[in-house]
C-alpha cells in the first residue's frame, strides 16, 4: 500500500491543492473495458477539516468507514452521512465543500473510482472558475 497526500489538480494549470490524507489501496485496468481503470483509496479527513469544491473525472462510489461528514452535490440537498452510509458522484457532478462534522475525531472514507486510465481522479473547482471551466 502506498501512503501519500492527495495532490488535487486545480482547474487552473500549474496549481495544486492538498486535501486529506489518502492511501491508495488498488489501481487496476478494467478487463473488457478498454481505456478504463478502477482506483480504490481511503481518505482520512481531519477533525473539522473542509474539503474544497471539486469534481471527479470518474464515477465515484464512497462509503463512510468512520465519523460523520456533511456533503453536497451542486443543485441537490446537503447530506449528513455517518459510518456505514454511502454516496455516489457522477463525472459531471460538482461536489460542493464538504467537511468532517467533528472537531475532535477524524472521518474516514473508502472511495472507488471508475475512470479513464491515467486521468487524474479529482479536479478542484476554484472560486473564480466559470461553469465552462468546471466541465
Amino acid at each position: 500500500m502506498t501512503k501519500l497526500l492527495l495532490a488535487l489538480t486545480l482547474a487552473l494549470p500549474g496549481h495544486a491543492a492538498q486535501v486529506g490524507s489518502v492511501t491508495e489501496l488498488l489501481k487496476k485496468d478494467l478487463a473488457g473495458t478498454e481505456g478504463k481503470e478502477g482506483l480504490m483509496i481511503t481518505v482520512d479527513i481531519a477533525p473539522g477539516e473542509t474539503v474544497p469544491s471539486h469534481r471527479h473525472n470518474a464515477a465515484v462510489f464512497a462509503y463512510v468507514l468512520e465519523g460523520d461528514i456533511i456533503t453536497q452535490i451542486e443543485g441537490k440537498t446537503p447530506l449528513t452521512l455517518h459510518a456505514g452510509q454511502s454516496f455516489y458522484e457522477a463525472p459531471s457532478d460538482v461536489h460542493l465543500p464538504s467537511r468532517n462534522l467533528s472537531e475532535s475525531k477524524p472521518a474516514k472514507l473508502l472511495v472507488f473510482f471508475v475512470k479513464d486510465a491515467g486521468a487524474p481522479p479529482t479536479v478542484v473547482i476554484t472560486p473564480d472558475a466559470t461553469s465552462h471551466d468546471r466541465h
